[in-house]
């Protein structure tokens, strides 16, 4: 299985119960929200790219002038869009590398590794710089290598044994290949960029 396999059997939505997140797993989704309420100011035109059911815009509803979430999996869009009734929040199918957008936003986002778990990273980049065109208004969230032992753990709770792991990244049993990052390669990958921890298991990257 893919990872779009695997995550349109609806591991999200198991992942983001508490119920199946370890301590430290639960310390970073919970000072990555911190991170995000610091960076979003009031007014703003955010794009989250890899929105997965909307969470990070319909937290930041109240301050955002617009929210678009964008993500290839249906059902995760519909959910989204069904939390953010009618307003200002909008959510849309479509391929991060490709996003059927002409609009500039204020700040794009991509959290919560979902940038780890994307196989052309570079065309995620790309997309995130033409709908953010101003430098360090993108941001990423990705783990860390101190990361690997807690997300065992946590894989092992989803039912995805991890079957292989590498410098890289983690391969789980079901199919699933999540990524994480030292801070060189992260610079490898996106070029200029600024780096700091969030908590103790991933890094936020503004680029």
């Amino acid at each position: 299985m893919s990872n779009d396999d695997v995550y349109a059997a609806g591991l999200l939505n198991r992942a983001l119960d508490p119920a199946t997140q370890p301590p430290e797993i639960q310390a970073f989704l919970r000072a990555e929200l911190d991170l995000l309420h610091g960076v979003i100011k009031e007014g703003m035109r955010v794009i989250d790219v890899g929105c997965g059911t909307g969470r990070h815009l319909v937290l930041l509803r109240d301050r955002l002038r617009l929210g678009v979430g964008v993500d290839y999996e249906r059902g995760y869009i519909a959910r989204a869009a069904h939390r953010a009734g009618a307003g200002h929040l909008h959510f849309i199918t479509g391929d991060a590398t490709a996003i059927p957008i002409g609009a500039r936003f204020d700040f794009a986002i991509c959290l919560t590794n979902t940038w780890g778990t994307m196989s052309d990273k570079a065309g995620v980049l790309r997309e995130m710089r033409r709908l953010a065109p101003h430098p360090h208004s993108r941001l990423l969230s990705v783990y860390s290598q101190a990361s690997v032992a807690a997300r065992w753990e946590w894989y092992r709770r989803l039912g995805h044994a991890v079957l292989e792991e590498t410098d890289e990244y983690l391969l789980t049993e079901g199919g699933f290949r999540s990524e994480h990052f030292s801070d060189a390669r992260l610079r490898g990958l996106i070029g200029d960029c600024t780096i700091r921890p969030v908590a103790d298991i991933a890094r936020a990257v503004t680029f």
